[in-house]
């Protein structure tokens, strides 16, 4: 009783995975994703309600605190970011393998890459020249337009420490706890078989909200 109590008091909660743990297969096995959601994403969620606990920052939303991370400590930005970066991950993925960009989407993409391929290789070679751990991304910049960056860690471009800022619309994880189950040291396999997996549906409405 104690710990439900705990737990309905806290200011962050995970979002339940919109598909099962093997939906997902055979581009990330189903163990993978169960030990990614329940053990290292319910961390930085727990972590975060504790290292906020009695703070003004209850009171606080996630994108509020990331705006002004550079005023908080290491406990606060690592899991602030590493609990927003979860969340966004989860649902842009699918089972589904049919989805693709919206007409809006789409256009923007061809203006700033050229193509879709283009736009795949910028973000998969961004996710693969991140030293250690971190996050390749796609985001729409204060000017509204598309642009691919990458962050280390469990960093991203809402924090007002990112070198480019902007609001993610897709987000790939890199940290090894992502793929090694699988693909081992093969960072780069990892990064090919995602896009089998992409929900362009999520990115779409991103973008969309994203430019309004």
């Amino acid at each position: 009783m104690l710990i439900a109590a705990q737990f309905a008091a806290a200011q962050f909660k995970q979002t339940p995975l919109p598909y099962a743990y093997n939906a997902l297969e055979p581009f990330v096995d189903a163990k993978t994703m169960e030990i990614h959601y329940t053990k290292h994403a319910a961390a930085y969620v727990n972590n975060l309600n504790k290292a906020i606990a009695g703070t003004t920052l209850e009171k606080e939303n996630l994108e509020t605190i990331l705006s002004h991370i550079s005023k908080e400590s290491n406990a606060i930005r690592n899991n602030a970011g590493g609990h927003y970066n979860h969340e966004l991950f989860w649902t842009v993925l699918t089972p589904n393998h049919n989805t693709k960009p919206s007409l809006e989407l789409q256009n923007a993409i061809n203006q700033s890459f050229g193509s879709l391929d283009n736009l795949k290789a910028e973000l998969s070679k961004a996710g693969a020249e991140v030293f250690g751990s971190g996050w390749s991304w796609l985001i729409v910049t204060p000017e509204k337009k598309l642009a691919v960056t990458s962050s280390a860690n469990q960093d991203n471009p809402l924090m007002d420490i990112a070198k480019i800022k902007g609001t993610p619309i897709f987000g790939i994880d890199v940290w090894e706890h992502a793929y090694y189950l699988k693909y081992q040291n093969k960072r780069a396999d990892y990064l090919t078989a995602l896009w089998s997996v992409v929900n362009w549906d999520e990115i779409s409405k991103r973008y969309s909200n994203a430019i309004k």
